[in-house]
């Protein structure tokens, strides 16, 4: 009776165990053929383009590096930490309500003929209208920053200022890396018929080609490279961060800042970047800066390196030699663990110490750098 009862049990176990593998190799096959099968996760540079790679500087045994070669030193263990302490309950780590944003007109952006302004769509999503020209910035103008909805947080804000079908034609759409929260599949699919020419880092333009947009309508770049794009300037300039969309393209593609200047002005947007030594060459080599874009939000101290805190943006701003600094890559999504207004906050007051002027647009807010009197308020208090 009893070998019975163990050989029952036995085969109870044997079934459980070959159900388990089943269900786990269903799930592995499914994630593999997402990965190679969606169009989100775009394409990998081709052999011909990584043997240019090799002339590059911050290029090192297939991938690109960051300067001094730093790296984000994640553990296991701080992989595990950071991954519960986002899915557990967290305080105001988002809005208590939807976000309103100030609405933009298509004929005011298409009619529009005076001295540079800016406009922020959350996040680091900019439009800006200088020397006659129309340029989007990092143009993310999706829901979700990830490949999937199910894989991400929503907008906080249901609405955008303007929607891409309402824009009018672009001039230039500058990237400054592959992730998702920068680089938007559905938000390149719309753009694509209405945009004179993309600038990209080395190896972003291979997403772009697998997605629609020919080749002669792509520049790449490498660091400290730059192009003359009609009565502008556009240069690439160093970050230290990181790239990658899918499973194992971690460093295939090159990750940039940028600087845009015109006969009289000179603005500066940093991408996403830990803080370095990279700061003080940008300004040494191409500052002072009438405006600088700073990245600010999505931080931890497990992953400093590549992004920076809060104190971190302004001490950035003045390496830059910004007259006027914005902190960005906050106010639309939920990538970190801190409460979603302590990003602007802390800048806040970290700038205010040390005197340097910023910037803090309600989003869809027109910016104009000819003007010392841009409203800077916490307009973000009223979505608690």
């Amino acid at each position: 009776m009893m070998g019975s009862l163990s050989d029952h049990n036995e085969k109870v176990f044997k079934k459980m165990g070959i159900f388990i593998g089943a269900v786990v190799l269903l799930l592995v096959l499914a994630v593999l053929l997402f990965v190679n099968l969606s169009p989100q996760f775009g394409a990998s540079p081709s052999k011909e383009q990584q043997e240019e790679f090799k002339k590059s500087e911050n290029y090192r045994e297939g991938v690109f590096i960051n300067p001094g070669n730093v790296k984000m030193n994640m553990g296991f263990a701080d992989m595990a930490k950071s991954l519960k302490e986002y899915f557990n309950s967290q305080s105001n780590t988002s809005p208590g309500k939807n976000i309103n944003v100030q609405v933009l007109d298509s004929a005011n952006i298409a009619d529009y003929n005076g001295k540079t302004r800016l406009v922020w769509f959350g996040h680091s999503t900019f439009l800006l209208q200088m020397e006659g020209k129309r340029i989007l910035i990092d143009p993310m103008f999706g829901a979700v920053p990830a490949p999937a909805s199910f894989l991400g947080s929503n907008r906080f804000s249901t609405s955008l200022p303007i929607t891409v079908e309402k824009l009018p034609k672009i001039d230039a759409v500058i990237l400054s890396h592959d992730h998702y929260d920068h680089l938007d599949y559905g938000s390149i699919q719309l753009l694509n018929g209405k945009v004179g020419k993309f600038f990209v880092p080395l190896g972003v333009d291979a997403h772009l080609k697998e997605w629609g947009v020919e080749s002669d309508r792509i520049i790449a770049l490498d660091w400290w490279q730059e192009i003359d794009f009609e009565n502008l300037v556009f240069r690439c300039a160093p970050a230290q961060h990181f790239s990658g969309r899918g499973l194992n393209d971690r460093g295939k593609t090159l990750w940039s800042s940028w600087i845009i200047t015109s006969g009289n002005e000179n603005i500066f947007f940093s991408g996403d970047s830990g803080y370095g030594a990279h700061f003080k060459e940008i300004g040494q080599k191409y500052g002072p800066f009438d405006f600088a874009m700073m990245e600010c939000g999505q931080y931890n101290e497990l992953w400093k390196e590549i992004h920076m805190m809060p104190e971190e943006t302004v001490q950035a701003g003045l390496d830059v030699g910004a007259k006027q600094l914005m902190p960005i890559h906050w106010g639309a999504f939920k990538l970190a663990m801190h409460p979603w207004t302590e990003p602007v906050e802390r800048f806040g007051q970290e700038a205010r110490k040390l005197q340097l002027p910023i910037l803090t647009p309600q989003i869809g807010e027109p910016i104009y750098l000819d003007q010392n009197t841009n409203p800077s308020f916490n307009w973000w208090l009223d979505f608690n």
